[in-house]
């Protein structure tokens, strides 16, 4: 067996953020409904993936159809500050965190040191902005060869009172401070579409010059952080910022997709693999 990803501290060549989608891990056109199957594959994967190569992680998933549903049900995404509202924020961080709590569960399942840190802990937001959270414990997390998990969350906002905040905004906040080497989006859909492409005819690469073309499909279910669209966005700028990181949107569907996408050591844009479907590049 290669080296255990435990036995090293985090670095610019080892430190991984990976995402996994709330479409992937839920069923997002219906309410509160986890993909038990798909959960415990990933988790798999990525022990596969750490017991391979020295690396170190940092998971991040989006709340797929518990907080989003509940979000767009209760309209707390919108910041009333009200008593109700407040109730409203309380409902949508429990939804949230009944995801996360099966996400956690499947990692320690496969042995991993999986440890707990949503936003809603530490995060505020500004006017929609992320402006604070504590990264440090998550820095030494990761030094200690511990397993952080983090997610999109509900938190506090400044001006609007309540927020969600999404797992691709979290990592661009985490980025400026930790620096990964690589950013993994991992997700459902095969990548992004092509101006009127079919299912297909998506991006290899992407570049902030085609973002103004793009083609994205309505999100399935509900998704009050702009689905595919916000996350290509996001990750434009993540790529832009950090011109030294690979940021890659794919899909974890099929078995061990997962496991290559987080275990590849060479792989560029024109010899991409089937499942590293999207590059995300600064042009």
């Amino acid at each position: 067996m290669a080296q255990n990803g435990y036995d090293m501290p985090p670095s610019p060549d080892n430190l991984i953020f990976l995402k996994l989608g709330g479409s992937l891990i839920t069923q997002k056109d219906q309410p509160e409904t986890p993909r038990h199957e798909t959960i415990a594959r990933l988790a798999r994967e990525v022990r596969r993936a750490l017991e391979q190569q020295p690396l170190r992680i940092l998971i991040g998933h989006g709340s797929g159809s518990f907080g989003h549903a509940a979000a767009a049900r209760m309209g707390a995404h919108q910041g009333k500050p009200t008593l109700e509202a407040w109730r409203e924020y309380a409902e949508v961080w429990r939804a949230a965190h009944r995801l996360h709590i099966l996400v956690l569960e499947a990692l320690w399942q496969e042995g991993l040191p999986a440890i707990s840190y949503p936003p809603s802990a530490s995060a505020l937001i500004e006017d929609g902005r992320l402006i604070s959270m504590a990264h440090a414990p998550i820095q030494r997390s990761l030094e200690a060869g511990l397993l952080p998990l983090t997610m999109g969350d509900v938190v506090f906002d400044r001006e609007q009172g309540a927020a969600i905040v999404s797992t691709e905004q979290v990592f661009a906040y985490l980025a400026e401070r930790l620096r990964p080497r690589r950013v993994l989006l991992a997700g459902s859909a095969p990548g992004v579409l092509r101006p009127g492409g079919q299912r297909d005819e998506i991006y290899k690469t992407l570049a902030r010059r085609d973002f103004a073309t793009m083609y994205f499909d309505a999100p399935q279910g509900a998704d009050v952080t702009g689905g595919m669209a916000s996350k290509v966005e996001i990750s434009l700028e993540l790529a832009e910022r950090f011109p030294g990181a690979d940021v890659r949107i794919f899909s974890a569907e099929e078995p061990e997709a997962l496991l290559d996408a987080v275990s590849y050591t060479h792989l560029r844009a024109h010899e991409t693999s089937l499942h590293l479907v999207c590059r995300l590049l600064l042009e």
